[in-house]
């Protein structure tokens, strides 16, 4: 192998470890004399100091393999004799998954990591202790309900008990901040995702203890039961989808204690040797030999280069003879070189440390065998992952921008990194914990009291329909001001985090390193994409989903690069366009050069849409469906739930068993496999293109094969002189000048995909922070009042209160700090902008696809929930802190939104109940809020005219309750009801819910309600259509509601005892509200427009009115026997 890097290329092959003969020749290329100094400075011997030049023996190439045998020769008798005393089983220690279980369990390919998939399951080591001090580490991967320790053989777990919960099994649970041995008692602190515990046992005094991050829980038990028979074996019982890790010594402890020793021997020999060879390896970088003078050059590593010296370069041969074997090993790539890389990241600037891990790595590629250094690499990135995902917050983050400066010294290596990113980055790891930053549960170890040491909350007063601050005292103003302070500090430190993260993505996403192979960004696409189908295709299988909160880190990570690269291809190519204008083009939709695996489209399935739509496929975008291959498609569509067997078989499977535990790829870092139909579809689809513009003969036709993402090639992509590549198939109405590269096309298409998959909904789920804030700010208001009124002789009411007002005091100070690291992690003013541009790229894209006519069915529908859900994120999520109207081109942006929804709602081209009611939904609340309703009526008329048209549609033909919400809240403040949020008398302080948009406070649109008013009055069949059907329905609802109430009252009247059917009731109360909501339309029409009921020239006013009179009288004249 060469090295493409560090300067000159040289062949492993020259430097090969050849015969005396050959070394002697080699000898003479330095002076003797020169060549003895020069090895003894490398290989000097660690048992004797510095010897004077008459006193050593001469070294040169043909005595040195002697010298280097007897320099790593380590005495292993010692440590033979001690390996077994106290302990009992295999010196490699796992998790016992042949027999030492109960329950359903995932157990990892290394038999250390295990994920619960039962009430609660049970699973033990195959070694136990017996006598001694002995320690194991579990690394908490998620913070539920576990209890972790110790038991014998002889105990018997089931789903209901597990350790701790029998005799002479004992257990901590820091879920519960307990400790188990048939009883419980509270002990220790609680734990959280990314933790790690600590197992000691002393069977030499008959204690248990524990230790949470390095720091010890105290005793936790005494008198252990000792002697014959007695053994105890690590093990643990853990609940429904908790899953953790352990180390029994196979790695280094990461928080070793003096006298207690791992259940698993570490490699001492090995250890000892690498560490000598290390020696030996940093003296080589250091000192450089001067022919002409004579003498050693001492020389700092940074400034060290590989130029083809054969003596160093002999000498480096030699060293990796023999260390290239031990760095295949798992403890000794972390305990020694990965110390060792550290080392030199802390040493100097990230310039001149990642200068040195080049040169480390050129040496790495040239001296060891392809798949030694494969195994070297892979084994470092995972030791680096694991340090980083479990190592502790501290107040300046330094442990995470260690690692992650590491990280990007090693990425930036350009072989390393497309090996890496072939094959280790997405297929064994889940790479994307580079790109999170947890969020500390224990505010004092993170820091964030020196941080942020005064805390403030907002203070609101509670009003009808909405919530107010109350003028703030001079106090707290300072408060606050000290409070955002401190905040503006912890993000500072943040930004530095998440700039490294970035900094890694535009490595992965480099696409200038191909130098005669594949460039980063392509193997990335091709990884990315696979990431994609695994978390879309993947859902009812939590292990394999990447947790949401690592994706909403990824995402910001990714949009961040992503713009970075896109705005440096618009500076250097003025045509096209800066990230601010982006968008997905709608041909990637329909010409199958991007795989959206099993998606739904907005007009149904692709193999469908390929089959109705060939015709407008050729005409509009110069593509021809093969009608062979489209009819092998679709056959294969509906076989697809009979695949032969030998198929199945063929396909890797996860060991999931009742009752049992089995070996399994590590879950959610393995790619799941291709869905079979995505998968035949990709290869078996056939697409004729036609050159565009202009209308071909069939002899001119070229037939292109669809390639799946492993297929691809940046042509491929990126396309050439006669191949558009994504963009193969643009229909007349886009722009012919390029928006960007077509590799970024997809990941900007990703991007949104992303935020569809999980990201939202954990937007979502972190703002229960700042709600818990709003909680207990009003249990502490209410306490603080009730203490001014409580008379001063009641001191025990006085204390009970005081007590009260403390602890809500130190949960709010815990909580904004809290809230204070979830502001600027998830919910800061940057983050808000990047969900901000991913809306305005969907309402580019909608708009570009809209224009395409029939095409635009064939749009993932992902694309109009992200547009929706986006907006509901800004507008919900990020307040109060920042608000949605600071950001540019607001109300432009409330616009092209609501002639999206106002435009699809009714579109005949979507197809998807559930995106369809979607599109209500959002239209609905888009009209109950005064900015939203004002950028409706901003839509151009004709769009505003079809929209109410099509709410004034016949009722029976769909859907109708949605469409009768928004005709009232468009006359909600109007005519005689509504003018209330909720009636005074029945609401004195602000609901919980006050936020929802039926809760708001009546906003009626007059332009829109004459908009009513004009198709009603001028359409002769507009009127008698939409009224019949609201009479229609009105009749049902009241007539459901007056039913419901008779069984009610009738079961109210037993004399035995009944309880009505809380389902009954409210299904009675949605009748209700029905009814009363479509009489409100029947007010708004009569208001509006009475002509169309008393104008007798109108051949349906009569009927109308007569009508209009019955439903009057049927809710004027029936008894309500609840009265």
């Amino acid at each position: 192998m060469a090295s493409k890097e560090g300067g000159m290329a040289f062949s492993r092959k020259s430097y090969k470890l050849t015969s005396d003969a050959e070394k002697s020749r080699v000898t003479g290329i330095v002076h003797e004399k020169l060549l003895n100094d020069y090895l003894h400075r490398v290989f000097s011997s660690p048992d004797h100091g510095p010897a004077a030049a008459t006193s050593r023996k001469p070294l040169n190439f043909q005595n040195l393999p002697e010298h280097l045998d007897q320099l790593l020769h380590v005495d292993e008798e010692e440590e033979s004799q001690e390996q077994v005393e106290g302990r009992l089983g295999p010196s490699t220690v796992v998790l016992d998954h042949t027999g030492g279980f109960e329950g359903l369990l995932l157990v990892d390919d290394d038999l250390l990591g295990v994920i619960g998939h039962s009430n609660f399951g049970t699973i033990r080591s195959t070694t136990c202790v017996y006598k001694g001090k002995w320690i194991y580490e579990v690394l908490i991967s998620s913070q539920g309900l576990m209890q972790i320790g110790w038991c014998t053989i002889n105990c018997r777990f089931n789903q209901e008990e597990g350790v701790g919960d029998t005799h002479n099994s004992y257990a901590y649970d820091g879920n519960r901040v307990r400790k188990w041995n048939v009883t419980t008692t509270n002990y220790g602190k609680a734990w959280a995702a990314g933790d790690i515990v600590s197992c000691l046992i002393d069977l030499d005094e008959g204690t248990l203890s524990f230790s949470l991050n390095g720091v010890s829980l105290g005793t936790a038990f005494e008198n252990l039961s000792r002697g014959l028979g007695m053994a105890y074996f690590p093990a643990i019982s853990l609940s429904f989808k908790e899953s953790v890790a352990f180390n029994f010594g196979s790695r280094p402890l990461r928080y070793p204690v003096a006298g207690y020793r791992p259940l698993q021997d570490p490699p001492s020999a090995d250890l000892a040797r690498a560490q000598r060879l290390l020696g030996c390896f940093r003296a080589a970088l250091s000192v450089e030999l001067d022919p002409v003078e004579g003498r050693l050059v001492e020389k700092e590593s940074s400034e060290w280069r590989l130029q083809g010296q054969p003596t160093i370069l002999l000498t480096l041969a030699h060293i990796f003879h023999h260390f290239a074997p031990l760095l295949r090993e798992v403890y000794v790539v972390e305990a020694v070189l990965m110390s060792f890389l550290l080392g030199v990241v802390e040493a100097g600037p990230p310039e001149r440390a990642q200068t040195v891990v080049h040169q480390v790595l050129d040496l790495l590629w040239l001296f060891m065998e392809d798949y030694e250094v494969q195994d070297c690499l892979k084994q470092l990135m995972m030791s680096l992952l694991r340090l980083y995902r479990f190592s502790p917050i501290v107040p300046d983050l330094s442990l995470q921008i260690r690692y992650l400066r590491l990280t990007i010294a090693i990425l930036s290596h350009q072989k390393s990194r497309k090996f890496l990113l072939s094959n280790v980055l997405f297929d064994v790891l889940r790479s994307v914990v580079f790109f999170y930053i947890k969020s500390p549960l224990r505010v004092e170890e993170a820091g964030l009291q020196e941080l942020i040491p005064t805390t403030w909350w907002p203070h609101r007063s509670p009003r009808e329909g909405k919530e107010e601050m109350r003028e703030e005292t001079a106090e707290e103003r300072l408060r606050r001001r000290a409070y955002e302070r401190g905040c503006q500090r912890l993000k500072k430190r943040i930004e530095v985090v998440e700039e490294l993260q970035v900094q890694i993505l535009k490595l992965l996403l480099n696409n200038k390193d191909g130098n005669g192979g594949e460039a980063s960004r392509y193997i990335f696409l091709t990884k990315f994409r696979k990431f994609l189908q695994e978390n879309a295709s993947g859902r009812g299988n939590t292990p394999m989903l990447c947790p949401p909160e690592y994706m909403v880190c990824f995402l910001h990570r990714l949009i961040s690069a992503l713009r970075f690269y896109w705005d440096e291809y618009k500076a250097s190519n003025p045509r096209t366009s800066f990230s601010e204008e982006a968008y997905v083009p709608p041909q990637i939709f329909y010409n199958g050069k991007v795989d959206y695996f099993d998606l739904q489209r907005l007009g149904g399935l692709l193999s469908h849409l390929r089959k109705t739509l060939k015709d407008d496929l050729a005409s509009k975008a110069n593509i021809l469906i093969d009608p062979l291959e489209l009819q092998a498609t679709t056959m294969d569509d509906l076989d697809e739930d009979e695949e032969p067997a030998p198929a199945a078989a063929q396909r890797p499977m996860q060991a999931l068993a009742v009752g049992g535990a089995l070996p399994l790829p590590r879950p959610g870092w393995l790619s799941s496999p291709t869905l079979g139909r995505a998968n035949r579809f990709l290869s078996t689809a056939a697409v004729t293109l036609m050159t565009p513009r202009r209308p071909l003969s069939a002899s001119e036709k070229v037939k292109v094969r669809t390639l799946s993402a492993e297929q691809r090639t940046r042509e491929d992509i990126e396309g050439s002189q006669w191949n558009e590549g994504l963009l193969v198939g643009r229909p007349p109405e886009e722009p012919d000048q390029p928006l960007t590269e077509n590799s970024l096309l997809e990941v900007l298409d990703g991007a949104v995909m992303m935020y569809n998959l999980s990201v939202h909904q954990q937007l979502g789920k972190m703002v229960g922070v700042s709600d818990d804030v709003n909680e207990y700010a009003m249990a502490l208001r209410d306490t603080e009042d009730k203490l001014r009124r409580c008379p001063k002789r009641r001191k025990d009411i006085l204390a009970e209160l005081t007590k009260s007002q403390k602890v809500f005091s130190e949960k709010l100070d815990h909580l904004s700090r809290r809230l204070a690291w979830v502001h600027a992690t998830v919910y800061s003013q940057e983050k808000m902008q990047d969900i901000y541009w991913l809306l305005r790229v969907c309402l580019r894209t909608i708009e570009h696809g809209d224009r395409t006519g029939s095409l635009f069915a064939f749009m993932p529908e992902f694309y109009l929930s992200v547009a929706i859900n986006s907006y509901s994120a800004l507008k919900n999520y990020f307040g109060p802190v920042h608000s949605m109207e600071e950001l540019p081109g607001y109300e432009e942006t409330l616009t092209r939104l609501a002639a999206i929804l106002a435009k699809h709602f009714a579109d005949t081209r979507i197809v998807g109940t559930d995106i369809r009611d979607s599109l209500m939904q959002a239209l609905a609340s888009y009209v109950c809020y005064p900015n939203s309703l004002r950028a409706v009526e901003r839509i151009p008329e004709e769009q505003r005219i079809t929209m109410v048209k099509n709410l004034l549609a016949p009722y029976e033909q769909r859907p109708w309750a949605q469409t009768n919400w928004i005709l009232v809240r468009l006359w909600r403040g109007c005519g005689f009801g509504y003018r209330y949020t909720r009636l005074p008398h029945l609401l004195k302080t602000k609901p919980e819910d006050a936020s929802l948009p039926s809760l708001q406070k009546p906003c009626p649109s007059t332009l829109l309600q004459q908009h009513m008013a004009d198709l009603l009055r001028e359409g002769s069949d507009v009127a008698p259509s939409f009224l019949n059907s609201v009479l229609n329905q009105l009749n049902w609802a009241f007539s459901e509601f007056i039913g419901m109430i008779q069984e009610i009252h009738q079961a109210a009247e037993r004399l035995e005892r009944n309880f009505v059917d809380s389902r009954q009731l409210k299904v009675c109360a949605t009748c209700f509200d029905l009814s009363v909501s479509l009489l409100r339309v029947l007010e708004m029409a009569i208001t509006l427009v009475p002509e169309i009921f008393l104008d007798w020239a109108r051949p349906t006013s009569e009927m109308l009115l007569r009508r209009l009179a019955q439903a009057w009288r049927v809710w004027t004249t029936t008894p309500f026997w609840w009265q």
